[in-house]
């Protein structure tokens, strides 16, 4: 659909007017039965320019809303009640801040930035002190077996018994296709049992 520059008309492509009776091109778009929501943008009817403005002219926003809904409807800051939760300051994925206990803008933000820095910080932390309880290799031997840095002994186990039986031919039916799959998950396991971590 193109719209022509500066006054609304949009081609019609053999559209014709919605008024009835009337067989000219419909090129002017008014709001149909639907109006927008959050499921879309609704309906339009198609006008001719002169029906468009007869419409226009007889077209009422506030029709069959009670006088408090249109006081309300008219008010500037109507809608900011159905804040979306990503403006929220309560709900904010990362918290963000109470506008209204800053004289600036910029420290609202700058608060929001170092919160962010020192989470990120003790994630990091956490993450290297994960990292600390295995040696690299000991780490490789994990990713082999597809077990995290926060794996216990017992979990451990499981996971190398459930490999076991997944890949060992007196396990598998007599399928022999897994050899060096399960050589790397007998290696792994031996280092692993080893471990510190689990010592």
């Amino acid at each position: 659909m193109r719209q022509h520059r500066f006054h609304g008309r949009f081609d019609s492509g053999g559209r014709e007017c919605s008024w009835p009776g009337c067989e000219e091109a419909g090129e002017f778009r008014a709001p149909g039965a639907r109006t927008s929501s959050f499921d879309g943008p609704g309906d339009y009817r198609w006008f001719c320019l002169e029906h468009v403005r007869k419409f226009n002219a007889g077209y009422d926003y506030f029709e069959g809303m009670a006088a408090e809904e249109i006081l309300r409807a008219q008010s500037p800051i109507y809608g900011w009640e159905n804040t979306a939760r990503a403006f929220r300051p309560g709900e904010a994925v990362d918290g963000a801040p109470h506008w209204a206990n800053f004289s600036d803008p910029l420290e609202a933000i700058q608060s929001r930035a170092r919160a962010h820095v020192r989470r990120r910080r003790g994630e990091m932390a956490e993450e290297m002190r994960a990292d600390a309880r295995f040696t690299p290799a000991e780490r490789g031997a994990l990713r082999v077996l597809g077990l995290e840095l926060d794996v216990d002994a017992k979990t451990l186990r499981m996971r190398y018994t459930r490999l076991l039986r997944q890949y060992h031919p007196d396990q598998n039916g007599g399928d022999h296709g897994h050899a060096e799959k399960l050589q790397q998950v007998v290696e792994a396991y031996q280092l692993l049992k080893k471990a510190a971590a689990f010592g």
